[in-house]
């Protein structure tokens, strides 16, 4: 047994084990950061087979952003975790079924001489030169260049979508329309009131009645 061999069946142990610990741990935020091993020593898988690109992807995209995301929205919300996981067991028959479902389908794709995957052994090692980000590239921006571009757009009609959904106003918020600036004219702006012009003379103080004058 080799030892890139030993170390696949370690991470891959590993990797199971968090993956089940994301569904059973009763704190979400325990579940988020099994689920964050998980990405951890999914990469790591992805590394043994010499693909770094996609390890490096699945770190920053999944690690980096969402799992941050989610964790802080997690934390920030005042939740009542245990109200919603009462029935958590009841779904267990279903999920139990459909996981053991997924589980077969995997098995007999991986034992089906049609894909020819029980007779590989080892991946080969790539040659001198020969760059798997370039092999993955390349394809995408050329034969797969419009559904990579409808990928795209979909996620941002999803993103936008999420932020017009949660988006709430204010009633007591004040705002500035652009739009009813540019329609006000000259003579809404500014009002000229015309009043009369009053000079205010300094009083002067009147001398007493022995006749001093006031002192100055």
């Amino acid at each position: 047994m080799t030892p890139t061999i030993v170390i696949f069946y370690i991470f891959a142990a590993i990797l199971i084990a968090s993956a089940l610990r994301v569904i059973t741990a009763k704190n979400p935020v325990h579940a988020a950061l099994s689920l964050v091993l998980s990405f951890f020593t999914g990469a790591v898988l992805w590394m043994l087979i010499e693909a770094e690109f996609l390890a490096i992807s699945l770190v920053l995209v999944y690690v980096g952003a969402v799992m941050v995301l989610f964790l802080f929205v997690v934390m920030m919300l005042d939740i009542n975790f245990e109200e919603l996981r009462k029935d958590f067991w009841s779904y267990f028959p279903i999920a139990g079924a459909v996981a053991a479902i997924m589980a077969a389908e995997m098995v007999m794709v991986l034992v089906a001489p049609e894909t020819g995957l029980a007779s590989l052994s080892t991946v080969a090692p790539l040659p001198e030169g020969v760059s798997n980000i370039k092999q993955l590239g390349v394809p995408i921006y050329t034969d797969y260049v419009l559904p990579f571009e409808l990928a795209a757009v979909l996620l941002l009609v999803a993103m936008i979508a999420a932020v017009s959904l949660t988006l709430r106003r204010r009633k007591n918020t004040k705002y500035v329309n652009p739009a009813d600036q540019i329609k006000v004219k000259r003579n809404d702006r500014v009002r000229i009131v015309k009043m009369d012009a009053v000079i205010e003379q300094p009083e002067v103080p009147a001398a007493d009645e022995a006749g001093n004058k006031p002192a100055a």
